[in-house]
Order: structure tokens, then C-alpha cells, then sequence
């Protein structure tokens, strides 16, 4: 097994408009991408369970020719609100670095 993020090269979330977080997993080769493709591990479903959402609210994104996924919530919420603690919503990637591969 080895991790997410000993795999890939970029694994960012930011804000997408003040309603919105997106997060993108880019590799920095084909080997690498395939793995992680072929292992099925990145999908709408299991990012629904580490973000505790229902899997409808979470949009998915294979982008073959970046050798990228790319994920889409709804902010928790909207950016600016007094409770939120992430203004640019750079901070929402954690559990996404130590999803095993295998």
C-alpha cells in the first residue's frame, strides 16, 4: 500500500465561488495515474464518506488527458460566514493524503 499523496504531486482544495469547494489530484506521471485509476479508490462514493456527504452532492471528474480527478461539494459554509474557519477553503484536502493505494 502506499499513500495518496506519496503518489501524486498536487493534492489541493480551494474555493470554487463562495458556495462551492473543489479539490484537484494531479500526478506527475502516467504510472502513478493508472494506478490510482485502476484501483477504483477515487470516486464520488468514497469522497461522500470521508466528507460525511451524501454521495449525490459530490461531483466527480476524471480528466484522463491531466492525468487528473477533480471533486466538487458544496461548502459546508458559505465563504465569509462568521464560523467559517477556512476563508479560501485551502485547508479541506487532509483526508485525502492518506488514502491507502494499493
Amino acid at each position: 500500500m502506499t499513500r495518496l499523496a506519496e503518489l501524486s504531486s498536487l493534492i489541493r482544495s480551494k474555493n470554487a465561488g463562495p458556495f462551492v469547494l473543489t479539490f484537484d489530484i494531479m500526478f506527475p506521471d502516467e504510472e502513478s495515474y493508472g494506478r490510482v485509476k485502476r484501483s477504483g479508490l477515487l470516486n464520488a462514493a468514497h469522497f461522500a464518506e470521508l466528507f460525511r456527504l451524501p454521495p449525490e452532492q459530490v461531483r466527480f471528474f476524471v480528466c484522463d488527458n491531466a492525468r487528473a480527478f477533480k471533486f466538487s461539494i458544496p461548502r459546508p459554509l458559505t465563504q465569509g460566514d462568521l464560523a467559517d474557519g477556512d476563508l479560501h477553503g485551502g485547508q479541506q484536502f487532509i483526508p485525502l493524503m492518506d488514502i491507502d493505494i494499493p
